[in-house]
């Protein structure tokens, strides 16, 4: 049993078993699934948990409440990590009300098939629940359209955020950021948000809109720690990623076959170094998993990619990588590239092309096209652009 505050509960759980998250993101140190329960004069459940867990999310919730019903269940987003414990607890609690939003209903009878014993709210509206309140604001599209959120007011208040705010890692132990340690959330905040919620800029930012002005003591998101000591931080972080504001800094993302595009990357980085940039990730597409690319991408402003050719167009991780970039809307950036080609040149070409029709980043340098191996007159022009990149930024820095 985990109090948070005054009558405000965890009862979660973690997840160290799942590999990768949605079936793509990579899961290293797991993640929570966050459940939370206000035990008043109404008992009321924030969200459930993904199915498989439901034997210890009920145990977690009857070291509460013991044999008490549950009056209330509100629902922040409907996706199966946080509602899929809800068929199952409609057999625990036959009578538990469900509070939503119209959108809520939709998926909730198409999910589960639950139309009845259901209550609607709208944006700014307020419930008493006894010696507390909940008051509800839409955020649609953080990231489904039937997103929303709760702010608690009891003696503390908390913010109940849905995804909102949310990171990767199981919780180990602590629950609270400051009973832990939290230096290891702050990347997996940006690969989260990267990776999941980075395409909803605008919907994020017309969340923060709505919740200007409103106080709150804690934010309680469904995955990773409960913000309490770094709330200002974990806010502004999610404003700037938001805005796709960056750090000064450069990645550079490349595929090779036999080496000699990896060669090419290695002399525009020395250059790029050599020149002052400190902040300089190197990837290997093939190699590294896309998700820790794009939390990178996001973060820094510089971006030079290279690939070969391959069967007459781009190679193929490299492709799927500039697809997953456009797909995010991701703005506000430098990009420089280079390629390479054996009999047929297509690389250079087709990374321009994308970036014209979907990157539109600025375009730094010449691009570099390499035939067979690195000659000479290829490694200086590849000194050349990581020059260009490297005043691009500085001149920012």
């Amino acid at each position: 049993m985990i109090e948070i505050t005054n009558k405000l509960y965890y009862v979660g759980v973690n997840d160290r078993n799942k590999e990768k998250f949605e079936g793509l993101w990579p899961l290293p140190n797991g993640v929570s699934y966050n459940s939370y329960l206000i035990d008043d004069e109404k008992v009321v459940l924030i969200d459930t948990v993904q199915v498989d867990f439901f034997v210890q999310f009920i145990e977690n919730i009857r070291d509460v409440i013991g044999d008490r019903k549950i009056d209330y269940l509100v629902i922040h987003h409907m996706e199966p990590d946080h509602s899929g414990g809800l068929a199952l607890l409609k057999q625990y609690y036959p009578d538990i009300k469900v509070i939503g939003n119209k959108k809520t209903f939709d998926l909730l009878s198409g999910f589960y098939g639950i139309k009845e014993n259901t209550i609607e709210v709208k944006n700014g509206e307020v419930m008493e629940m006894g010696n507390h309140s909940l008051q509800f604001f839409m955020t649609p599209m953080v990231h489904w359209p039937e997103t929303m959120m709760t702010l608690y007011k009891g003696k503390e208040s908390a913010l109940f955020s849905g995804d909102g705010f949310g990171c990767f890692g199981a919780l180990n132990g602590g629950i609270i950021d400051k009973d832990i340690n939290t230096e290891r959330s702050w990347n997996e905040m940006i690969r989260y948000y990267s990776n999941i919620v980075g395409k909803y800029g605008t919907p994020v930012q017309n969340a923060l809109k709505k919740l200007a002005g409103v106080h709150f003591d804690y934010i309680c998101s469904t995955h990773g720690p409960v913000w309490n000591k770094y709330v200002d931080k974990v806010v502004d972080m999610y404003d700037k990623m938001s805005k796709y504001e960056t750090e000064p800094g450069l990645v550079i993302c490349y595929g090779t076959m036999y080496g000699n595009t990896e060669r090419a990357a290695e002399h525009i980085a020395r250059a790029a170094s050599l020149a002052g940039v400190k902040n300089i990730l190197m990837y290997n597409v093939s190699k590294t998993h896309h998700s820790y690319l794009l939390r990178d991408i996001f973060r820094f402003k510089g971006l030079i990619v290279g690939a070969p050719t391959y069967n007459n167009g781009l190679y193929h991780e490299m492709e799927v990588l500039l697809s997953e970039i456009a797909n995010r809307d991701i703005k506000n950036h430098y990009i420089g590239w280079f390629g390479s080609y054996g009999w047929a040149s297509r690389a250079v070409t087709a990374i321009g092309e994308w970036n014209e029709n979907h990157g539109h980043f600025e375009k730094v340098g010449e691009p570099v096209e390499m035939r067979q191996a690195l000659s000479q007159e290829t490694k200086e022009e590849c000194w050349r652009l990581g020059r260009e990149m490297a005043a691009k930024l500085l001149a920012e820095d």
